[in-house]
């Protein structure tokens, strides 16, 4: 099962491919893919996602311009977020896990569209974050109504705990960037970081953070210890977010009593 959900992860992670690509030149996403450098039409064979890639040593057919690495890198990502979310998430008989398996399949994919968009241009497509956020929202109150039924303590509800992550997050960013004037981060970290907050919800966020800023701190060390970076260098910090969201997702899934570890 999960590798089926690798290889639809690999398929879905071309597809995010075509999103950011068009999402940047405001194209619709309908269509065939075609090459950036000639536009000519890419044929079946030639779009298999990784496969291609490396039959056609990361070279158009056509042209011979360069295939940017970005797309199997992206594809490979969403095929093991697949296989993950299957592994941790889906249970064969319980319908409660096919909702919350798909949600994160679709919460995933869209973060992997962040990360790669903000990596690429550092910028934050503002449809992708509204997109996000409205099916957070919608998922979480169907949750909660759920719930509810099941007679969960309103405390616990998954709205209200995501919304105490959310602003969490969103004064923590909203602070750093205030106050350093845009110099530490700027305010699409703001608006995404409310927004992780949200989906992971309290005290989840405080783990998603420290992760994000422990691997962006790595990655800040060893590109500056190779040469590709300095203290100067400006470095997208939504990449290192989106990453810690998904970590701290699945670190949870795998140790549910992780927050008594956290504070003791």
């Amino acid at each position: 099962m999960t590798l089926i959900f690798f290889v639809v992860g690999l398929i879905i992670g071309s597809f995010l491919n075509v999103i950011i690509y068009r999402l940047r030149l405001m194209e619709s996403i309908a269509g065939r893919s075609y090459c950036p450098h000639c536009k000519h039409k890419i044929s079946w064979y030639d779009n298999i996602p990784l496969l291609s890639f490396i039959l056609l040593r990361a070279k158009c057919r056509t042209c011979k311009g360069d295939i940017s690495w970005q797309y199997p890198l992206v594809e490979f990502l969403s095929g093991i977020i697949f296989l993950l979310v299957a592994k941790y998430f889906l249970i064969i008989g319980s319908v409660t896990t096919y909702w919350e398996t798909l949600f994160y399949l679709i919460i995933f994919s869209l973060l992997l569209v962040l990360l790669a968009y903000d990596w690429k241009f550092m910028e934050v497509p503002i449809l992708i974050f509204w997109i996000i956020l409205g099916t957070s929202t919608i998922y979480f109150i169907y949750s909660d109504f759920i719930g509810l039924q099941s007679g969960i303590d309103t405390i616990s509800l998954r709205t209200i705990s995501g919304l105490v992550g959310g602003f969490t997050a969103w004064i923590f960013f909203f602070s750093l960037v205030f106050f350093s004037k845009e110099k530490w981060m700027g305010w699409g970290d703001v608006y995404i970081g409310f927004l992780v907050g949200f989906i992971l919800g309290w005290p989840n966020i405080l783990i998603g953070l420290l992760l994000s800023f422990a691997i962006g701190a790595v990655y800040a060390i060893i590109a500056m210890l190779v040469g590709k970076k300095n203290m100067k260098s400006q470095i997208p910090f939504i990449p290192f977010l989106v990453v810690g969201t998904m970590l701290t997702v699945f670190i949870y899934k795998i140790f549910p009593n992780i927050n008594y570890y956290f504070y003791f």
